[in-house]
């Protein structure tokens, strides 16, 4: 329709134009063969028209022509020639409307969401945590569409090199239709994830998304106490606020440093050690920042009756009970804070200049302190990790890892909080992922027990047989030896089996939270839907294969019975 509006004028302008000069070509009288008067046929005018107008000239058809026929052809082949001009720049114009341009992309947008398939998941926002989200999906092969208002960064996703197809419209995400568009109403839509710079955006995509599809799971980032609490009264809205998740993180690394350890190398946080947890010391520690991190870090510092002394130009006395610096965290109120004695440090403005200032003279200082950084944008994480702080709260990385951990393992939480006062439960463990997993990178997957993920388990369950962990991790390679997993949760309806033993049994329905590696997942697989390889994982002995081979088996135990 807009391209039948914007056409319009052109397309009656060439009618227009070829109804004249055709209809005056055969209308003038030429010269025949013979020299008596001749007309010619409108076929003849419409073709000798077709090819004058656009100025390609085969010539005099059918005769030649007299003065008069030339004089008409003169004048068909200038007001053929800028009539088609006229039309030319009239679709150039068009194509270069970024109204149709903008229509076009939403079409074909909304084309190709329709046509998917597969799970994927709606990403509102494009920024760091967009991106990086983005890419976690892509690495556990979930597709995404993807909205974001600038077009810039609609380019940039363009270019990005995934593992899946990924979509992507440049469109405001809190609009209905475009969410419409991204797919919020069908049923393989399993997330909308609202990550925008915005506030009220990110909570007007919120409520749109639970109006258009109260069934589906809606995340969505918030540092705002009011937003929160609005976002945390719809059903079934995760609300992900990178201060209080960190704050969360280092309130384990304190009194949990061995849990700490294990969620940070599930999550693949970099240079981390599976069983070598951070010591976080106990000492008095200066907070540089009393933004919204630092309040956060605060609360969990003096909860542990850690002595906290703030700098900060514009700090209330009466809001951060302890002592307080007002100023910048630059050297001297450093020293005056006494970061020289301080047995942690924590660099927490909205300032990625002021943190590695803060991190450069502490290293001056006291290259022994426990140092804790902010990272504000993730262009300079290069910096950061030439600067090896202890601990780094990189908001749009935090808020990625915490979402696709609910996204693709949920249950993986749920186990950390479950291990939180367990401390011999959370060693034996780690000791067991060092075994099977090693210095490998943790994969995560869950298994589903039914026909369409494991079909010869469940005819093996279905024929009355009993199957159990054990079996399933047992190598093919190898009966002795078990496969490079470890199996941590298993929901059973409403119930939830944390970290069970090989002896426990595995029923229809279930769906099991595996750790291992890529190679482990396949050959589990690739067993669970092989009735010859299960049996030989559970019997020790392989099965015949073909009616010959399995009638001679059958002949040969019925002898022996007799």
């Amino acid at each position: 329709m807009v391209v039948l509006r914007h056409m319009r004028k052109p397309v009656f302008a060439l009618i227009v134009v070829y109804a004249i000069g055709v209809l005056g070509m055969a209308l003038i009288p030429g010269t025949g063969a013979d020299g008596e008067p001749e007309y010619m046929s409108l076929f003849h005018a419409f073709y000798f028209f077709t090819y004058t107008a656009t100025t390609t000239g085969f010539g005099e058809i059918p005769h030649a022509f007299n003065d008069v026929q030339r004089l008409w052809a003169i004048f068909c082949l200038y007001i053929g020639a800028i009539a088609w001009l006229y039309a030319i720049g009239s679709i150039i114009r068009l194509v270069q409307n970024p109204h149709f341009t903008r229509a076009v992309n939403e079409q074909g947008f909304a084309r190709s969401v329709r046509h998917l398939t597969d799970p994927f998941v709606i990403i509102c926002g494009f920024g760091d945590t967009g991106s990086l989200l983005a890419r976690g999906l892509s690495d556990h092969h979930l597709r995404a569409t993807l909205l974001d208002r600038d077009p810039e960064r609609i380019k940039a996703f363009a270019v990005r090199d995934y593992r899946v197809r990924m979509l992507g419209l440049c469109a405001h995400p809190d609009v209905p239709r475009h969410l419409i568009d991204a797919g919020v109403t069908q049923p393989d839509c399993k997330a909308v994830v609202a990550l925008t710079n915005e506030e009220d955006t990110n909570r007007q995509i919120a409520i749109v998304a639970k109006l258009l599809n109260p069934a589906v799971k809606v995340i969505s980032r918030s540092t705002s106490e009011r937003h929160c609490k609005h976002l945390n009264s719809l059903h079934d809205v995760l609300v992900v606020n990178p201060f209080v998740v960190f704050a969360e993180l280092l309130n384990m690394a304190i009194v949990a440093p061995q849990l700490h350890n294990l969620n940070s190398w599930l999550v693949g946080v970099p240079r981390i050690r599976l069983g070598h947890p951070l010591k976080v010391p106990c000492g008095v520690w200066v907070l540089c920042g009393y933004g919204r991190m630092g309040q956060e870090v605060h609360h969990q510092l003096v909860r542990h009756g850690i002595q906290v002394v703030i700098i900060d130009p514009d700090v209330e006395e009466s809001v951060a009970p302890g002592r307080i610096i007002r100023g910048y965290a630059d050297y001297d109120t450093l020293r005056e804070a006494g970061v020289e004695q301080a047995a942690g440090i924590v660099a927490g403005t909205d300032n990625d200049s002021d943190n590695l200032g803060i991190l450069v003279c502490v290293n001056h200082l006291n290259p022994s302190a426990f140092t804790v950084a902010r990272q504000n944008q993730h262009e300079n994480q290069i910096a950061f990790d030439a600067a090896r702080a202890d601990l780094i709260l990189q908001s749009s990385l935090t808020t990625a890892r915490r979402i696709l951990k609910s996204l693709i393992s949920p249950l993986i939480q749920v186990m950390i909080e479950f291990l939180h006062d367990k401390d011999q439960r959370t060693e034996a463990l780690v000791s067991r992922l060092r075994a099977k997993v090693g210095e490998r990178t943790p994969h995560l997957w869950r298994l589903g027990i039914a026909h369409e993920e494991a079909s010869a388990a469940m005819e093996l369950l279905d024929a009355g047989q009993d199957l159990v962990l054990g079996d399933l991790i047992r190598d093919p390679n190898d009966l002795d030896g078990t496969l490079s997993c470890v199996p941590l949760v298993i929901r059973r309806g409403g119930e939830l089996l944390m970290l069970p033993e090989d002896t426990e049994a595995v029923l229809p329905g279930d769906g099991i939270l595996f750790c291992g590696t890529e190679h482990s997942e396949r050959l589990l697989r690739a067993s669970l839907n092989n009735p010859y390889t299960l049996h030989y994982l559970i019997a020790g002995e392989e099965a015949p294969r073909g009616y010959v081979f399995q009638w001679i088996a059958g002949w040969a135990s019925r002898r022996a019975d007799s």
